[in-house]
């Protein structure tokens, strides 16, 4: 997805609101920093602490997939945090700090990617429109500002509108990307204590790990939507 930085060198110095909207990209683009270390700080914290359960994030998960009724696989992927379910391949990823410990923080992140798999398997709505919706996001989120830009270059109002609307696509990813990644935390949460994996106090640590993370996706459909807005007003301005 296209950054606040790049968003700013791109279409940032149109039109006499440039000032405003730069500040605001600012804004988010340091807020998102801030939650970016959240996340790793509150990872680290409850990485302390081990799970009553005493199994490995690997192992709970298998159970979880097991107890589930999912033929998915698990592998190790390397990296800190860059844990995810490929559909596709019907494969769980889990990172390295994750796959081996038997910490709150690993038991957390692991459930969150079994979450991912039940939608999958449950047909959960959201996460079926998020698919639709992703190879025109993907395509948006790469050439959608460049596209804006031409088109006030060389005068062609429809070539600018053709770069908002792949844009919209990328804000409606993000857009349902929230409610997808709340669904598989709650679904986290429900296994974890279900299974009995985690205590009380454990779920309350459990989380906040999970409400850290989704953090990241509100800040990151803030900016896409502050981004959109942005071509909207600059495409618009040079249309009067």
């Amino acid at each position: 997805m296209i950054t606040p930085v790049v968003s700013m060198i791109i279409y940032g110095y149109y039109g006499s609101d440039y000032i405003f909207y730069t500040m605001l990209m600012l804004v988010l683009f340091v807020i998102g920093i801030g939650i970016q270390a959240s996340v790793k700080n509150t990872f680290k914290k409850y990485s302390q602490n081990r799970a009553s359960c005493h199994l490995s994030a690997h192992d709970v998960a298998s159970r979880l997939l097991y107890s589930g009724g999912s033929n998915a696989s698990i592998d190790i992927t390397p990296g800190n945090l860059t844990d995810h379910y490929n559909p596709k391949t019907n494969v769980v990823s889990l990172s390295e700090s994750v796959y081996y410990s038997d910490s709150v923080s690993a038991l957390a992140v692991a459930a969150h990617e079994i979450g991912h798999v039940m939608q999958h398997q449950d047909g959960y709505i959201p996460i079926k429109l998020r698919n639709a919706i992703l190879p025109v996001a993907q395509i948006g989120s790469g050439i959608a500002p460049y596209l804006v830009m031409l088109g006030l270059i060389f005068g062609t109002p429809t070539l600018a509108m053709a770069g908002v609307y792949l844009f919209s696509a990328v804000f409606a990813f993000q857009l349902i990307t929230l409610p997808v990644e709340f669904n598989a935390s709650r679904r986290a949460l429900v296994m974890l204590e279900g299974g009995g994996y985690v205590s009380g106090d454990e779920r309350k640590m459990a989380k906040k790990v999970l409400s850290a993370a989704a953090a990241t996706y509100v800040i990151a459909t803030l900016t896409s939507l502050l981004s959109l807005l942005r071509l909207i007003s600059i495409t618009n301005g040079r249309r009067r």
